[in-house]
């Protein structure tokens, strides 16, 4: 009897990434939808903001992604609910003070960001502690962001899985900062304002860890299809699922 496994066409990985595209697609709930809305009158409040304040928002997100890549690798697994819990309670101290815990506030986010992404990528069956694993949870920061104004989609895998050493890490984590630093600029505005900013930074904390755990899921779940059909042709059947149809005028 021929044992031969059947190789998985076009149309099997067209049904696999369907899904996925549209979960990427729904990953913003109400707040996110809420804060695209005021989009505008978030980036003025940012601009209004001290200069001081603007200059230390992508130095302190770089450092962020820094100590939390190494605090998240030693963190113990936190499950579903304590990270939203945690995050909804730095946020809502990270508003209550206005600018100055706004900015406290950011590396411990950031570290609840990246150890829920690591959660999802051992859900997924990988190990978190492997370099190549690694690397793609901080890249999970730069797939996309909550902003409407990013309507980019980074599908990139690293699929070599070279060791991360040297400057490798830094470049990587240099490359996503100013993107994050652009969506936590944005959120650390609406915090700015004392007991106003206490609720929108719980609300915001818990929608911004929401999205960054379904862009997880998405990334991840891609990450293995990847292994099955070939990193090219998962990316360009994801993109072209997510990209929408083109309208024909006549």
């Amino acid at each position: 009897m021929d044992q031969t496994l059947p190789v998985p066409g076009p149309t099997d990985l067209t049904a696999a990434v369907a899904p996925l595209a549209q979960r990427y697609k729904r990953a913003n709930g109400p707040v996110i939808r809420l804060v695209n809305r005021l989009g505008g009158t978030l980036e003025n409040q940012l601009s209004a903001l001290p200069q001081s304040f603007r200059s230390q928002i992508e130095r302190l997100t770089a450092q962020a992604l820094e100590t939390s890549y190494g605090i998240a690798a030693r963190a113990p697994d936190l499950g579903t609910r304590a990270p939203m819990m945690a995050a909804v309670a730095a946020g809502a101290a990270g508003g209550a003070g206005g600018l100055a815990t706004a900015l406290a506030e950011l590396p411990v986010t950031v570290t609840l960001f990246l150890n829920t992404i690591r959660s999802i990528a051992r859900e997924a069956g990988l190990d978190p502690d492997e370099d190549w694993v690694r690397a793609e949870c901080l890249q999970v920061f730069a797939a996309g962001s909550p902003l409407a104004q990013d309507d980019g989609v980074n599908t990139s895998f690293i699929a070599s899985r070279l060791a991360l050493s040297g400057s490798a890490v830094p470049n990587l984590i240099k490359s996503i900062a100013p993107k994050l630093a652009a969506v936590l600029g944005q959120k650390l505005a609406a915090q700015a304002v004392p007991v106003i900013g206490a609720v929108s930074g719980a609300a915001l904390n818990a929608a911004f860890l929401a999205y960054y755990r379904e862009i997880a899921r998405v990334r991840f779940a891609l990450v293995k299809l990847a292994q099955e059909h070939g990193t090219e042709a998962v990316e360009a059947e994801f993109r072209i699922a997510v990209t929408p149809p083109r309208v024909i005028r006549a």
